[in-house]
């Protein structure tokens, strides 16, 4: 366990010893990532660096002669924002149909690339696609913590690139998969170009065996991770990506339990879809370890009794993620340590988790060179902060310039400034949310923190929500924000009795949940003046549409089979656009809430 009072309370202001302490190792991170990149396609022909390609000329200075302060200077000056379009058409060499290694070689950093790291498309409708050179700091991750792990990362990928010579020989085969499929493969020694003999090994440090991780179908995938972890007892860490993922396997027990209890006892595997022979034994001594215990997931710790060593959970859970947060510790109970994997994403890894008992509390210990944006300021080079002077808390952008060959490139995640580490001087931040606009409607713009701080406002009277996204409802005269919601367990409801009748011969909802709408309303205005001012007169009340248990997890299942990819970059988005996947939430509505 962590020796908690062995974590220093962050301090509020940086001491001048401790801001040139920061200010040295930062600059002289962004030293060695300009030297190294210097050399590479995209410095050379990139048009969003020839005021810094012109500068560094004029400067009279050649190669590799330049002074560093000349080099930071210019950095600082001559590089402006970037984002993925200003890439784009040099990552495009890596997936056009042909790949030539004199095409692509020293692209974005010196050599090839270990592999693409394909980001989510839950935003911008498309894939994203980031070449990776270098190994990236990584908090935790499954295999380093002892003891056998449940690992429920996918090892499906989009797509195996071949980069061929001049002669159309194959010179090196690049993986584009998810980051976390990519560092799996990494930790377990798994060559994609092994597959067939790799779909054959036991798990080791993992429950599953290996095959289990190629399963492309979520529920069967999950269902699988969930069999072989009930079967061994000794289980003590499990691990996902985000801890809704977590909730699915869970529920997926709870509704699966007696077959899967079966299962263990008899060694025959049930008839899930997708799923190929696998030996398993049968263990009808943990079968009925198991039955004593049953399907009591409404008792706190229920996982604890089912694995007794369970010790750890590793999962992203900040931001959206963070409604998961409640019902996981009721499943694990108290005694359970919680780990995030940092905050990361598929272009930069930011920060390791600063104290185990907050899991949205970060200290930037990156190996990139990371400035913030502020984000009351213009969106330009003018408005960056060096991360020491950043203010205690202010909301900045984080933008980072990595050893992968991204400079000054907008993530679009905000952070507040939660303090600085008093042992090095490093930010310790909270992740707020996305930057982006995420919905635009009558003239209002609103920010996915917004959107996200207004409806779980709503929870003392609605109850405990599990999920969310949202959408424009256009069916009255003006447009409204509809949500979708997804509850844990049943909507508030009141149970009326006739009289003369001893039992409850109805039910409605509870005029508190009917409320719930007012009071998103009124939360909407208090953070958007904008909404407040544009309320009545160009759109209507926001709007509550209560979907039915376990909508969210079929919503994950049906775009990872719809895409066939692996299930670690997809995400329910915070706003809900395209026609299919709206008509398909449509269909799940169990009742409307009405003020």
């Amino acid at each position: 366990m962590w020796g908690l009072s062995a974590i220093p309370q962050p301090v509020e202001v940086l001491s001048p010893e401790l801001a040139d302490v920061v200010k040295q190792r930062t600059e002289d991170t962004l030293l060695s990532i300009i030297k190294m990149n210097r050399c590479t396609r995209y410095f050379r022909e990139s048009a969003v660096l020839d005021n810094f390609r012109s500068a560094l000329e004029s400067s009279g200075n050649k190669g590799d002669d330049v002074p560093d302060n000349v080099l930071l200077d210019n950095y600082c000056a001559a590089i402006p924002l970037t984002n993925y379009e200003d890439y784009e058409p040099f990552i495009d060499k890596f997936i056009d149909k042909t790949c030539r290694e004199g095409d692509v070689c020293d692209m974005f950093s010196p050599g090839l690339p270990q592999h693409l790291n394909v980001s989510s498309s839950t935003s911008s409708g498309r894939r994203k696609f980031f070449p990776q050179y270098h190994d990236r700091m990584i908090q935790t991750f499954p295999g380093d913590n002892p003891g056998k792990t449940c690992a429920t990362i996918s090892l499906t990928y989009y797509r195996l690139i071949d980069i061929q010579n001049e002669n159309g020989e194959v010179v090196k085969k690049i993986l584009a998969a998810s980051s976390s499929s990519c560092a799996l493969r990494k930790v377990g020694r798994l060559n994609v170009e092994d597959d067939i003999s790799n779909m054959k090994l036991p798990g080791g440090w993992t429950t599953s065996p290996v095959a289990v991780n190629f399963i492309p179908l979520y529920r069967s995938f999950m269902l699988m991770h969930a069999l072989f972890a009930l079967a061994d007892r000794d289980l003590e860490n499990i691990s996902t990506i985000f801890a809704t993922y977590l909730l699915d396997m869970i529920r997926l027990m709870e509704e699966e339990w007696h077959e899967v209890v079966s299962c263990i006892e008899t060694g025959k595997l049930p008839d899930w879809e997708g799923i190929d022979a696998h030996h398993f034994p049968p263990r009808p001594e943990r079968a009925s370890e198991l039955r004593a215990i049953g399907n009591a997931h409404q008792e706190s710790g229920w996982l604890a009794k089912i694995w007794p060593k369970l010790k750890t959970i590793i999962a992203n859970a900040s931001g959206v993620f963070s409604s998961a947060i409640p019902k996981i510790r009721h499943y694990i109970g108290p005694d359970v340590q919680w780990i995030s994997l940092g905050l990361l994403a598929s272009e930069a890894f930011v920060g390791i988790t600063y104290h185990p008992q907050d899991l949205n509390l970060f200290k930037v210990a990156s190996e990139e060179f990371i400035e913030y944006l502020d984000i009351l300021r213009e969106e330009n080079i003018s408005s960056l902060v060096a991360p020491w002077k950043v203010e205690f808390g202010k909301k900045y952008e984080i933008v980072p310039t990595t050893r992968d060959g991204l400079w000054r490139y907008r993530l679009g995640d905000i952070v507040e400034i939660a303090g600085f580490d008093p042992a090095d001087g490093s930010p310790i931040v909270r992740y707020i949310g996305r930057r982006n606009v995420v919905l635009r409607m009558a003239g209002t713009m609103f920010t996915e923190a917004c959107l996200t701080e207004s409806i779980f406002a709503t929870q003392d009277t609605l109850g405990q929500i599990a999920e969310f996204t949202v959408a424009i409802d256009d069916r009255g005269q003006n447009p409204a924000v509809g949500y979708f919601v997804e509850i844990y367990g049943e909507i508030r409801m009141v149970f009326l009795q006739v009289p003369m009748l001893p039992v409850v011969t109805n039910v409605c909802i509870d005029p508190e949940a009917n409320a719930a709408p007012a009071l998103l309303r009124t939360e909407l205005c208090r953070l958007n003046e904008t909404f407040r001012d544009n309320l009545d007169r160009k759109m209507s009340l926001p709007t509550i549409r209560v979907v039915s248990t376990g909508t969210f997890r079929e919503y994950r299942r049906w775009k990872v089979e719809m895409n066939g990819s692996g299930y670690g970059q997809t995400k329910v988005p915070v706003v809900m656009w395209d026609s299919a996947s709206l008509e398909w939430m449509l269909a799940r509505v169990e009742r409307e809430l009405v003020t």
